[in-house]
């Protein structure tokens, strides 16, 4: 049975990091405040949009979008407010961009986030890493936005029902509601994932002698 742990959760290829870190500090090259968030930021903004859909070059592009908007309102945004002002940016992208691609489904995704695993470990293991990773990917996307925005911030990036609240400008009650149905609805699409699954996996096996007298 396959983990679906945080610990399966990609990070932002170097390349990324430093092309992103090249547009924004040409936007505000003595902003040393930027500079600081970018730096402390830029791999939760990354994860967030992945996790809440988005194909890896997209999210590319919307980490870069979410701190240019920051770089333009960042005398408007309170000093410990930044990661909520990014989070609610990056949520709005995810959302034009899922808007955009309901007739449009991307192919391997995860083709460069995957080159993420120990080069020593065993090759069994590593598919199974992917095999977790693809899992994950598709119960969230199977999910409501607003429930996968959600669980995405308290089960994978652990931020606490108090943070969830202001970076998404949420009630702290509404935040526990929605969690708990994003539970109860992540449970119902891996239950219904897996079975589809195993009996895949059932016909196969019944039918590879399908030819034989």
């Amino acid at each position: 049975m396959m983990s679906l742990a945080p610990t399966a959760l990609a990070e932002p290829p170097p390349s990324t990091r430093a092309r992103s870190a090249g547009r924004a500090a040409a936007t505000h090259r003595s902003d040393a405040r930027l500079r600081q968030i970018f730096d402390g930021q830029f791999g939760f903004v990354w994860r967030y949009l992945r996790r809440l859909g988005l194909p890896e070059a997209d999210a590319d592009d919307a980490t870069q979008q979410a701190f240019l908007v920051l770089s333009r309102r960042l005398d408007d945004v309170e000093t410990g407010k930044e990661r909520a002002f990014l989070c609610g940016t990056a949520l709005r992208l995810a959302s034009e961009h899922r808007r955009k691609q309901l007739r449009r489904r991307e192919v391997g995704e995860e083709q460069a986030g995957d080159v993420l695993a120990d080069s020593s470990a065993r090759p069994e293991v590593d598919h199974e890493r992917k095999r977790a990773r693809a899992l994950l990917d598709r119960v969230l996307d199977a999910m409501d936005i607003e429930l996968r925005s959600v669980f995405v911030l308290f089960e994978l990036e652990e931020l606490g029902s108090a943070d969830i609240a202001a970076a998404l400008g949420l009630p702290v009650g509404t935040v526990a509601s929605r969690l708990r149905r994003a539970r109860e609805s992540f449970q119902a699409i891996v239950r219904r994932l897996r079975a589809a699954e195993e009996h895949a996996e059932r016909c196969h096996g019944d039918g590879s002698d399908g030819g034989t007298p």
